[in-house]
């Protein structure tokens, strides 16, 4: 098990930090690329665990794939919507991004397919998309628990008609569906209903999906109670069509380097990504805002200063559910500032590659913070000093990655089994102290 101790800068930053591509963004258009009509080709594509399983899952069901590693460069070409391979078993890890969309463009084929991945994975909630896939022609078993993996995919093509989710553990199993709609015999409607977790993750796929050529009509029903309806509409028939893509850099992870200045302060650039961009998380740009940074766009590049010298950071009361990555981001932010941060509406957290709720309120807990720990919150006071500590990081990329910031400003921080990065961001470590030995 690999661990790192954590280094400290002599002062404030001034740094430029181009980052890898977005993981959301890259798995998506690889799904797509492999399902297009023509070769497409992927620039500033994400190289780390989450896309490699991607990769290889695809291969393995016969979609040719060419990566060309120093330039992050795959060129993918597509199936017509015809899986060449009728029976496969394919490894997910603990890739909910590969597992879901894989099984739903599995069910647009003919055969039987085999979907796996780790202990962790095998935790993670796969009923509703599916529950999704039975509704629209496929056959799907799950040969240990009912709705988690592994998944069998007894594929005969997607019919199209109706299907709703009803409050989904994870937008990705509506993004699944989404993704793989344009292979329907006929029109297909997607609705959700309920509390639907990471919103924007939606709007990325449909943006992605025009980018492909595939048309989506999308409503908002504003009356409807708890909370709003979403419907989604797609046309049949429609066909992907192969496209040049470049991959933004992953907002998930500028949230980290974004955050560096509001600790030791100074400033940070992160180019390729604005906030407009595709990705939600690009929104925690306002979050630091609000508690005491200055930022601001500048052409294609996101600027962030911390806070005055003279003036500490600021406790807040925010709503994550649209960009719930960023909650470990923001916890750890929380260590540094005056008064209380409350964090809500994350209960999908639970379901991730850990509970990282329940992970978050023990390592916090270890550094000296007082955690308040909800259904779907937390409420972290800060500690008068940062107490050193071991940070375990539960095999979840985003718990090592977040609690390195602390190690900023906490001398003998080490985090424990550091390798879990390589799941989104293998270099992070040597990217952060480049960064902050300036």
């Amino acid at each position: 098990m690999s661990s790192y101790q954590c280094k400290q800068p002599d002062g404030p930053i001034d740094a430029k930090v181009k980052l890898p591509g977005s993981k959301s963004i890259s798995n998506r258009a690889l799904i797509m690329a492999a399902l297009a009509d023509g070769t497409s080709i992927i620039s500033n594509l994400l190289l780390a665990d989450d896309t490699q399983l991607m990769i290889e899952a695809l291969r393995s069901l016969g979609v040719a794939i060419t990566v060309d590693e120093s330039n992050c460069v795959a060129e993918v070409t597509g199936c017509h919507g015809q899986l060449p391979i009728s029976e496969a078993e394919l490894y997910c890890g603990n890739s909910g991004t590969t597992i879901r969309f894989c099984a739903a463009a599995c069910a647009t084929a003919h055969g039987k397919y085999r979907l796996d991945g780790s202990e962790r994975m095998c935790q993670r909630p796969i009923g509703a998309l599916g529950a999704a896939l039975q509704a629209l022609g496929a056959g799907v078993e799950y040969p240990d628990d009912e709705g988690y993996p592994p998944i069998v995919v007894h594929a005969n093509g997607l019919l199209g008609g109706l299907f709703t989710f009803d409050s989904p553990e994870s937008s990705q199993l509506i993004s699944a569906l989404l993704m793989a709609s344009p292979y329907a015999q006929r029109d297909l409607f997607i609705e959700a209903t309920g509390d639907v977790p990471s919103k924007p993750y939606l709007d990325m796929t449909v943006s992605l999906m025009d980018r492909f050529g595939v048309a989506v009509v999308q409503q908002t029903d504003q009356a409807s109670k708890p909370a709003q309806a979403l419907r989604f509409i797609i046309p049949a028939p429609q066909r992907y069509t192969a496209t040049n893509i470049v991959v933004e850099p992953d907002a998930s992870n500028a949230s980290y380097f974004l955050a560096v200045p509001a600790i030791v302060g100074g400033q940070v650039i992160v180019p390729g990504l604005e906030t407009d961009s595709i990705q939600g998380d690009a929104q925690f740009l306002f979050i630091l805002e609000k508690m005491g940074c200055r930022v601001r766009q500048e052409a294609n590049q996101l600027v962030v200063k911390g806070p005055p010298a003279n003036e500490a950071l600021v406790g807040v009361d925010v709503d994550l559910s649209d960009m719930p990555d960023t909650a470990q981001t923001l916890a750890v932010l929380a260590l540094f500032a005056r008064g209380r941060t409350r964090i809500r509406n994350v209960g999908n957290l639970r379901v991730k590659e850990t509970d990282r709720l329940a992970a978050l309120t023990c390592e916090l807990t270890k550094l000296g913070a007082s955690v308040t720990e909800g259904a779907d919150s937390l409420d972290i006071e800060p500690p008068q000093i940062l107490q050193p500590a071991e940070i375990d990081t539960y095999d979840d990329h985003r718990m090592a990655m977040s609690f390195a910031l602390a190690g900023l400003a906490c001398p003998g921080l080490i985090i424990r089994d550091s390798d879990c990065c390589k799941k989104t961001f293998p270099d992070y470590f040597s990217v952060l102290e480049k960064m902050v030995s300036g």
